[in-house]
């Protein structure tokens, strides 16, 4: 099976082609075209992701990523006949992206139908109107090439990714149990069995991702602040600069697994307002925060796999490139539970990406729908769409 992916939850406009060879979760995967345009130079001026402008950026983008991934895959076929007639329900489906409606329709004359069997695109969580522009952009595909498409979860695809070594998904002990942390998540979920979930532990504030970035903010440091904190923080332990703040770990004891941020970025706030930094305090400061971050995580997350009896444990999402939090979370479970196998995805996976849409389209293929269904008109994209909508152990 061939399947085109699709991913615009944020600011990653990314297209890719998987061919998978089996059935899911033991597939033999081969990545045959990948293409990534991100968009963190331009949303670094707003000081974070303006939503306006990364869905008319993913307009703009998405058929170059298209044509980039197949070009990859050698999959891009010049149309020599050129009698491809646009339908009239393209322009209505994509009415409120006229540029992306006239590039995919110079792009469908010129080209013809790639060998694809399959189309998988985010349908949530994320912002929803950078959502809306790849689900229209997958519906549109399936409508003039005739495949089927299936909506699937960003969170999914963080978790396959992370026990994807680049052909296969690894052979998961259960119950696993996956730390998914982002800029927009923060939460534990446990899996009695491949693509069944639910919810443990969640945020009940600030994101894990969105707190780097507020603190960043208040550093007077760049757009995103989690690379920025962590580099910074890495130079002040190899310089063993002393403390700046003793900062507090929220909810680090309560009888519960959720989490909070929004206290420890109000703590840094306080620390740092009106005070002149220094560069060493700026690095100081980072090291406490990320310290504060990595201690409550590390803590909630032995908590849980001490509670359901863990045997696999996933690291996914975006701050689980976090270098110091990797080093943490491997050196502990190593040392106090060695037969516990811990994932952590390959850094270039940590981050959105359209190859973990492919992997989470395939467990869902099941799910795929064809123009002609009737189900098909209902595919949405949600913005608050919860992976344990996917299935409840």
């Amino acid at each position: 099976m061939k399947i085109l992916s699709i991913e615009t939850s944020c600011d990653e406009t990314a297209v890719s082609l998987i061919e998978a060879t089996g059935d899911f979760p033991s597939a033999e995967y081969k990545v045959l075209g990948n293409a990534l345009f991100s968009q963190i130079d331009i949303h670094r001026e707003y000081g974070g992701v303006f939503p306006a402008v990364a869905k008319r950026e993913h307009a703009k983008t998405l058929v170059p990523m298209l044509q980039k991934a197949l070009k990859e895959a050698e999959e891009l076929k010049s149309n020599q006949v050129k009698t491809f007639t646009v339908p009239d329900t393209l322009e209505v489906m994509l009415d409120r992206e006229p540029e992306l409606f006239e590039q995919l329709s110079v792009f469908v004359k010129e080209n013809d139908k790639p060998d694809i069997d399959q189309i998988a695109v985010t349908a949530g969580p994320g912002l929803e109107p950078t959502l809306w522009v790849g689900v229209n952009f997958a519906k549109a595909l399936a409508l003039i090439w005739n495949v089927p498409v299936v909506p699937v979860n960003h969170m999914e695809g963080h978790v396959l990714s992370s026990v994807f070594d680049g052909t296969n998904l690894a052979e998961l002990q259960f119950p696993a149990l996956a730390l998914l942390i982002s800029g927009g998540h923060t939460e534990l979920i446990k899996m009695n069995e491949w693509s069944r979930y639910e919810k443990i532990g969640a945020t009940r504030d600030d994101a894990v991702g969105e707190a780097f970035d507020k603190v960043a903010r208040l550093l007077g440091l760049q757009y995103p602040g989690g690379p920025e904190i962590s580099r910074r923080a890495s130079e002040a332990r190899a310089s063993n600069l002393p403390m700046f703040a003793k900062l507090p770990r929220p909810m680090l004891d309560s009888n519960d697994l959720d989490f909070s941020f929004s206290g420890l970025k109000t703590a840094v706030r306080y620390a740092v307002q009106d005070k002149e930094l220094s560069e060493d305090e700026v690095k100081a400061i980072s090291r406490d925060f990320e310290d504060a971050v990595t201690e409550v995580l590390l803590k909630k997350t032995e908590r849980a796999v001490s509670e359901y009896n863990i045997q696999s444990l996933i690291l996914g999402g975006g701050v689980s490139a976090n270098k110091h939090l990797r080093d943490s979370f491997t050196d502990f479970f190593k040392r106090e539970y060695p037969e516990l196998s811990l994932y952590l995805p390959d850094p270039k996976l940590s981050t959105d990406n359209s190859i973990m849409i492919a992997l989470a389209g395939h467990a869902r293929s099941q799910d795929a729908v064809t123009p002609a269904d009737e189900a098909f008109s209902l595919i949405r994209a949600s913005g608050n769409r919860s992976l344990s909508d996917e299935g409840v152990s």
